[in-house]
């Protein structure tokens, strides 16, 4: 039996997500040699341990140091749905007592993992589940790391989406330890073309993910319409679309990295050609390509998924006017669908 380790059970700082340089100032403090680092490196993210006794090419009195001060950090899912299609939700319980999602999608070849980077969210979108709980502090980058580390389907893992719970630029320091322990040679080694972030436009420190990091981009429209989408999406006024399009037009997304908008449908609200068109506009000289997404319900909100027949004669309006666009097919539909909705049903009972 698999065993792992909750990090707060003896207050034992977690080694997962820590990076080389981390490790070496860990290493150091401990009196232990340089190269030990590496070693520890390659135990947490190349052989998956969850325990410090398992990392065996250190000697048994430098397993017993790093023991006594730190854990490995693994902890295994406190709850999961599945879904008729193959989708899984996994809830994780954090240390103090919070609940974050994780989605794993299996889709012919590919196998993604959509993760949470925050408990609750501060951005208050509207139509957000997540949102609606309020926010409930950042995740660390061992509670980030662990989600993907800690799922039965994570060695087969082809993608990782930062578009769980919360907006992975509110909590960019810890992403930013996460996308180096999955894609530097001494971590995962994964490509930046297999992991995707999403944010809503916050642009301080969207420009560090730009400038720091190859991974795609995908970012939170909803509407063209600055007032629309103030309405939807109070990060519209700090932080304008407009102003994000334009600081994303100075980045090459037409070779190795891609641009993603996404869109949710409301019927009635911004699902007509005038909102296409004003779409089009917006999104000229970006190199972008559109996810257009059905609206999953959320208790409180009075807003409506656009039907099939719409979204498909907006998502032609789109490429004849030479914006690629797509309908996202929806998953888990029978499980919760809507983001923060297990979290938020579990932190209700």
């Amino acid at each position: 039996m698999v065993k792992f380790e909750f990090m707060s059970q003896d207050m034992k700082l977690p080694l997962i997500g820590m990076t080389l340089p981390q490790l070496k100032e860990v290493v150091a403090e401990l009196g232990m040699p340089g190269f030990s680092a590496g070693q520890i490196a390659q135990w947490l993210y190349e052989k998956r341990v969850t325990d410090i006794e398992e990392m065996t090419n250190l000697s048994k009195a430098n397993r017993e140091k790093l023991a006594a001060k730190y854990c490995v950090g693994r902890y295994a899912p406190s709850n999961e749905m599945r879904s008729i299609d193959g989708t899984v939700k996994y809830l994780f319980t954090t240390a103090d007592g919070q609940a974050v999602e994780s989605v794993y999608i299996p889709d012919d070849d590919r196998a993604t993992l959509c993760i949470s980077s925050q408990k609750g969210c501060k951005m208050g979108c509207k139509f957000c589940m997540t949102g609606k709980q309020g926010f409930n502090g950042n995740l660390t980058a061992a509670e980030i790391v662990n989600q993907v580390l800690s799922i039965p389907e994570s060695t087969t893992l082809t993608n990782v989406v930062f578009m769980g719970m919360g907006e992975p630029m509110d909590n960019f320091d810890e992403v930013l330890k996460v996308l180096k322990v999955m894609t530097e040679k001494w971590g995962f080694a994964w490509s930046p073309k297999r992991i995707t972030v999403s944010s809503i436009g916050k642009l301080d420190t969207l420009r560090r993910l730009l400038d720091e990091t190859s991974v795609h981009v995908a970012i939170s429209v909803h509407s063209p319409y600055h007032e629309e989408r103030l309405s939807l999406m109070p990060v519209e006024k700090p932080y304008p679309v407009r102003d994000v399009m334009k600081c994303l037009r100075q980045y090459d997304f037409a070779h190795q990295r891609r641009l993603s908008v996404e869109y949710i449908m409301w019927s009635g609200l911004n699902d007509d050609d005038t909102h296409a068109q004003a779409l089009v506009d917006l999104l000229a000289g970006s190199n972008s390509r559109v996810n257009l997404i059905r609206f999953h319900a959320i208790p409180g909100v009075n807003l409506k998924t656009t039907d099939e027949q719409r979204m498909v004669a907006f998502r032609d309006y789109l490429n004849k006017k030479g914006v690629i666009a797509t309908i996202r097919r929806s998953r888990g539909e029978d499980i919760f669908a809507a983001c923060g909705m297990l979290a938020g049903k579990v932190k209700k009972k």
